[in-house]
């Protein structure tokens, strides 16, 4: 470039909103700003505009003067066409693309584990998706890994979004507060939660999708409040406690990791969680209040005094409903993994497996409650597996329908139908010339009366029929009462023999000597 004139440069300063139009390259330096401007000079001069512009410092907003981004994906091997046509490529400020996004810690929170971020967290969540109506004010809220302490509850608006980096990555600690603080609960539109949901004109929780972070609480309450909510998802997300198994061999603490409420006009539906972990909390859930739709998938559950507690001590206008639990782990759990009290009903369970569930933490050699336990009728469990053999579920069974019209398949050795129940078949060696094998053991205060529907195969000597047990009332034996009914198309030399222990009835086989060994193949039959 060619200098054809050289002037003397002058200058000017001032504040920033006194600025004025400064001549051709004239400096002029906003003090309170600390931005430098230059002028343009005159369109006679070959300036393309009349004005200043802004000399590049340390304190220049660069994406508020980066004027133009425009897409390019040149990892495609070409460049994209963004507008309707070639030539008319759409394009925006480096400050509106970026303002596509949001990061909590662009309000301030630090996530260092000792800063107070809950008013930076709240704020974030108010500005984003309550100040205005407008669904353009909405943005994803962006949890950076790091551990956010709280001091009171964060409330979670209709229609928010937050993700992180990880369920132990991405973590909102509860270290402090007072009563019945939560770490976290639902809000309407307007941020406001209990009793004042709905009020002055706000939309109540609806919409909320919270992923790939963590709650926890270093003091004893609960962690999570879902409250009058519809069509929520929570997709990989921990909810932690500070409960270890020494102090889970009650229930005195009384948190939970996750509490619901409705009210007969906001009942909660609809509401998911996929790949998430519960644990170090008295309960993963307890609710007596109306449910219309929950769903728990995919999920851990692991440390805790109970699982899943639905309905206790009474359910409230019918209670939770529509609450599935799916394809899920329970281990190390003091009490039942799942327990549903008498007036609760249309509940779910299934293709779950429970290891150390209701063995007060000591194995399933050692059981103390029933795993699964239906107090009402119109309940389900189906295709769940337990840990607990039959050889230790004879006093203290997985699944306990407590005789009501509820349905459960358990595992893969019984069908219970409310007080039907019907064993798989099973088979067992017979074993030459032996005296009272033990084939299984009944629990006759469970079950007094049974039925062993059974096929005995010899070389070629074959029997089936049907072998009736009645306990006696005295548990000494002493009036016992068997009958075996079947056809045989020759001897097999098996005899079947029944007798009773307190409350152990064992129903036992002996064979006679004929060089061969045989195999019975049974099934149990009873009304609970």
């Amino acid at each position: 470039m060619a200098i054809v004139q050289v002037s003397r440069i002058t200058n000017r300063k001032g504040l920033a909103d006194n600025l004025p139009q400064l001549a051709g390259a004239e400096l002029g330096w906003a003090t309170d700003t600390r931005r430098l401007y230059i002028g343009n000079g005159t369109l006679q001069d070959g300036a393309p505009v009349v004005g200043n512009t802004e000399v590049l410092t340390e304190f220049s907003n660069v994406l508020e003067l980066g004027g133009a981004y425009i897409y390019q994906g040149a990892a495609a091997g070409y460049t994209v066409q963004t507008g309707s046509a070639p030539g008319t490529s759409v394009s925006q400020s480096l400050q509106s693309w970026m303002d596509q996004w949001a990061s909590v810690t662009d309000f301030g929170a630090v996530g260092d584990g000792s800063t107070d971020d809950t008013d930076a967290i709240n704020r974030a969540l108010y500005q984003l998706f309550c100040r205005e109506v407008n669904p353009q004010i909405r943005r994803s809220l962006f949890f950076p890994a790091g551990q956010y302490r709280v001091t009171g509850t964060i409330i979670v608006p209709s229609y928010a979004r937050l993700y992180g980096e990880g369920a132990e990555s991405s973590m909102i600690v509860l270290d402090s507060g007072s009563g019945d603080s939560y770490c976290v609960r639902y809000g309407d539109s307007l941020q406001q939660y209990g009793a004042n949901i709905g009020n002055n004109g706000a939309t109540p929780p609806v919409s909320i999708e919270i992923a790939s972070m963590g709650f926890a609480s270093a003091k004893t309450c609960d962690i999570a409040l879902i409250q009058d909510a519809n069509f929520c998802t929570f997709n990989d997300v921990a909810f932690e406690g500070p409960l270890t198994t020494a102090n889970l061999t009650s229930d005195v603490e009384n948190i939970s990791c996750l509490r619901f409420d409705s009210t007969s006009g906001l009942i909660t539906n609809n509401i998911t969680f996929r790949r998430c972990r519960f644990g170090g909390t008295t309960w993963a859930v307890n609710t007596v209040n109306q449910l219309k739709g929950v769903t728990i998938t995919e999920s851990t559950f692991d440390t805790l005094y109970q699982g899943v507690l639905l309905g206790d001590p009474s359910p409230v206008n019918g209670g939770p409903s529509g609450f599935r639990i799916v394809n899920s782990v329970f281990d190390n759990i003091y009490l039942e993994g799942i327990k549903i009290i008498a007036g609760t009903s249309l509940n779910a369970s299934g293709y779950n497996i429970f290891f150390d569930v209701g063995n007060h933490f000591n194995g399933y050699t050692s059981p103390v409650t029933s795993i699964i336990d239906f107090d009402n009728s119109n309940n389900i469990s189906i295709g769940d597996l337990f840990q607990r053999t039959p050889q230790y579920a004879i006093t203290y069974p997985c699944i306990n329908l407590n005789n009501t019209a509820s349905i459960a398949f358990e595992g893969a050795g019984q069908i219970k139908q409310g007080t039907y129940v019907r064993e798989t078949g099973q088979r067992q060696s017979l074993t030459n010339n032996v005296t009272t094998q033990t084939v299984f053991t009944m629990d006759s205060v469970s079950t007094r009366a049974f039925r062993v529907d059974y096929t005995i195969v010899r070389d070629t000597a074959t029997r089936t029929g049907t072998y009736t047990v009645v306990a006696s009332t005295d548990g000494t034996g002493g009036t016992l009462t068997t009958n075996d009914t079947g056809y045989q198309n020759t001897s097999t030399g098996v005899t079947f023999t029944v007798t009773e222990t307190g409350s152990l009835v064992t129903f036992a086989y002996s064979t006679t000597n004929t060089g061969l060994t045989g195999i019975l193949h049974y099934s149990i039959t009873h009304l609970a």
